[in-house]
């Protein structure tokens, strides 16, 4: 009995030890992650709408409007997490959507589309994906360029080649992958139709 309280004492102090360890780490890593996400997000905002001087965050975002929105129209397993105005000379030249999707084959897959005040996408900006190496991953390379500089209302993927302007060819072997990032990027858009176009961006 001696023994087995002596060791489940010593048990306790490592947990402890470990908790308020790991908590010390968090306390220290939790602000340079913070601002490196920050820093990632404002590249991501340059590279879809590089004419921008500055972005502002889009005040009248609500994400339970957002999701009633997508929910009307059918989209399912994507989400709009924020908005931000791209403005250029003091006005609003269009708007950055950041957008989840939770349908990917490794997992959340996230991205920021830049699309103008009339509606044009200027291109897309992956922020985070851990899909499959050789396949789902070669998104950034296959599926990104195809989206940039189309003014289209959505997309469908096709495995045999695009003949639209609003058709995107998939991604050999992943298909799941490319299901994802286009219902991600016609979530994007069908919010901009339905609650930012004809907008002042404020």
């Amino acid at each position: 009995m001696k023994n087995m309280l002596k060791d489940t004492l010593i048990l306790m102090i490592i947990t402890l030890f470990a908790g308020l360890l790991l908590g010390f780490v968090y306390d220290i890593t939790k602000e340079p992650i913070a601002q490196q996400k920050e820093l990632a997000k404002m590249a991501a905002n340059k590279e879809v709408f590089a004419e921008a001087e500055e972005f502002q965050p889009y005040e009248a975002f609500r994400a339970e409007e957002a999701a009633a929105v997508l929910t009307e129209a059918g989209l399912q397993g994507a989400e709009v997490d924020e908005v931000s105005v791209a403005m250029k000379d003091g006005n609003a030249i269009g708007y950055v959507i950041t957008v989840t999707d939770h349908e990917g084959y490794g997992g959340d897959i996230q991205f920021s589309l830049g699309i103008t005040r009339e509606g044009t996408l200027n291109g897309m900006s992956i922020l985070s994906i851990s899909e499959t190496a050789g396949l789902g991953m070669r998104a950034e390379e296959v599926l990104k360029p195809q989206f940039a500089n189309k003014t289209v209302d959505s997309f469908t993927y096709t495995k045999t080649g695009a003949t639209s302007e609003s058709q995107i060819d998939a991604i050999s072997g992943a298909t799941i992958t490319t299901n994802a990032v286009t219902n991600g990027v016609n979530a994007g858009l069908i919010y901009f139709q339905k609650v930012l176009k004809g907008g002042n961006g404020q």
